[in-house]
């Protein structure tokens, strides 16, 4: 389902989204630290003071620290060194970046905070600790009056419901991106067996297992679906296609089975294990694990998905549709001679739009150069000159620039790529040139498909509840995943077996915490 990082290294080639992928990918409301433990919240004179007419005195330079998800670029110092030179004309101040990679940013992230370590800007998202480190108190109220003062280009060009949907308890902790997207899945298929044996298009679930089933079948050497399981995620990775969009349902966090559905206004809330849609949905998947669809040894899957799709190893995957776009990008620079399509298996479903916090930028609570530091974020995020070197490199090395708003990739395009830049996404972003129509083309009727609800903007505090949480999320390792994958051979018998794990490990406290904060939540609105 949407919102695992370990997409991010699909992006070796070209980095051009606020998603995702993300990665990754992406979940409005997914937050994998949340805590409600707070602390008092810093002294505000713990920050250098604005001068006179209310900005930040840039006399003197100053060396702004910057905390980053993902691996370190190639060419972090040649970028860097040119960024710097422009952020120092126009700021007096320069950047100096950590990066905490892919492999072990979710244990490392947390520690910097709980350490107080030295930095000023943090990345940070609704997937990747923002309300967690809110809450704790790791953020720095960013006032009204610091943002009039320091951010005039984002106070112009930011729309009032991004800083709506970023605030925590009422309150401005994150300079949100600034470039909305649908956060659906989509389906990546070798177009060219569907053709090679004459198969209806691939645009609903049963002509999805129609495809993978006849793949199977007579493709051998070749995993009809594949799907990288073994990384601690909870859920089959076609769930959110076949079981949250075509249900029109919303996860509340992917560590609990608990959804509403989207039109419901009173937000309540079920145990999607306890339902006939999951259950017809595991009836299915054990069908095309009979048939072969996948790899028996999937649940203990590391290898890179797209990398073997790529060697001919695999048929077709599912991620968010800007990573799949960008693979069939990339397929058709590589391997002209393999035909890739992506297929849309809930085309007439509503659509969820990431909200602001999908990716962003915060403030360290104990930076004494935020003034500094939010001039910096400003410059990142609308300085069309900034926004590209920090976003693509430099351009002739990393990039070719195709008029104001595209891009081409070149050889040293894999050299600055792979990070959290996309805290800076905004409508300055420029567009992989060889983007394809098709993409385009679902996109612009997804978006048509938007649909907004009160508890989009809802993010579950599981101070209450912490054991339950862990519990249950064991739960679903052990007992819901061999199910979904079918190797479960009497499937009544595995989901009585699941919900019953879960009644132990206590989902009724878990599912009555929750529909008391959305009570509340929704009476609040």
């Amino acid at each position: 389902m949407q919102k695992k990082k370990s997409f991010m290294l699909l992006f070796a080639i070209i980095m051009v989204l606020t998603t995702v992928l993300s990665a990754c990918g992406s979940k409005n409301n997914e937050n994998p630290g949340n805590s409600s433990e707070t602390t008092n919240k810093p002294a505000t004179d713990a920050t250098e003071q604005p001068a006179g007419d209310g900005k930040a005195d840039t006399s003197e330079e100053v060396k702004i620290k910057m905390l980053l998800v993902g691996g370190k670029p190639i060419d972090y110092d040649l970028v860097f060194g040119e960024l710097n030179k422009k952020l120092k004309e126009k700021a007096n101040a320069t950047v100096e970046a950590e990066f905490l990679d892919w492999s072990d940013w979710t244990q490392k992230y947390p520690l910097k905070f709980a350490a107080n370590e030295d930095f000023d800007i943090a990345y940070t998202a609704n997937w990747a600790f923002y309300s967690d480190q809110a809450i704790k108190g790791g953020f720095m109220e960013l006032t009204d009056e610091l943002i009039k003062a320091n951010m005039p280009l984002s106070l112009a060009a930011m729309p009032a419901v991004a800083w709506e949907q970023s605030k925590v308890n009422g309150m401005q902790y994150m300079v949100p991106n600034n470039n909305p997207e649908v956060t659906d899945k989509a389906v990546l298929i070798r177009e060219d067996l569907r053709k090679k044996h004459n198969l209806p298009e691939v645009n609903s679930p049963e002509s999805f297992a129609n495809y993978v089933k006849t793949i199977a079948a007579n493709e051998k050497g070749i995993n009809a679906y594949n799907a990288k399981a073994a990384d601690g995620w909870k859920w089959h990775e076609l769930d959110q296609i076949l079981l949250e969009q075509q249900n029109e349902w919303n996860l509340v966090d992917y560590s609990m089975p608990l959804a509403y559905k989207l039109d419901d206004a009173t937000g309540k809330i079920f145990n999607v294990y306890d339902t006939p849609e999951f259950k017809a949905l595991v009836t299915y998947y054990k069908d095309l694990a009979d048939n072969n669809a996948w790899s028996k040894n999937v649940v203990s899957n590391k290898n890179d998905v797209w990398q073997d799709m790529k060697a001919g190893k695999t048929a077709s995957y599912a991620h968010t549709l800007g990573t799949v776009a960008m693979n069939l990008a990339e397929m058709r620079r590589e391997q002209p001679d393999v035909e890739l399509a992506i297929a849309d298996l809930t085309p007439d479903k509503k659509k969820i739009a990431a909200i602001s916090t999908q990716n962003g930028f915060a403030i360290h609570a104990t930076s004494k150069k935020a003034e500094r530091s939010l001039m910096v974020i400003d410059l990142l995020q609308n300085d069309k000159e900034i926004h590209d070197l920090f976003m693509y490199g430099i351009a002739g090395t990393h990039y070719e620039a195709v008029g104001d708003d595209k891009f081409s990739a070149t050889a040293g395009t894999p050299n600055y790529t792979g990070f959290s830049n996309w805290g800076a996404n905004s409508p300055m972003n420029r567009k992989d040139a060889a983007y394809p129509v098709e993409a385009d083309a679902i996109a612009s009727a997804w978006q048509s498909k938007v649909y907004n609800f009160d508890l989009e903007t809802f993010v579950f505090n599981d101070a209450n509840v912490k054991n339950e949480v862990a519990n249950v999320g064991n739960v679903m390792l052990r007992y819901a995943i061999p199910l979904e994958y079918g190797l479960i051979k009497d499937v009544e018998k595995g989901v009585a077996d699941l919900n019953a794990q879960l009644k132990a490990a206590g989902i009724d406290k878990l599912q009555a915490e929750l529909q008391s904060q959305i009570d509340a939540f929704l009476a609040s609105k």
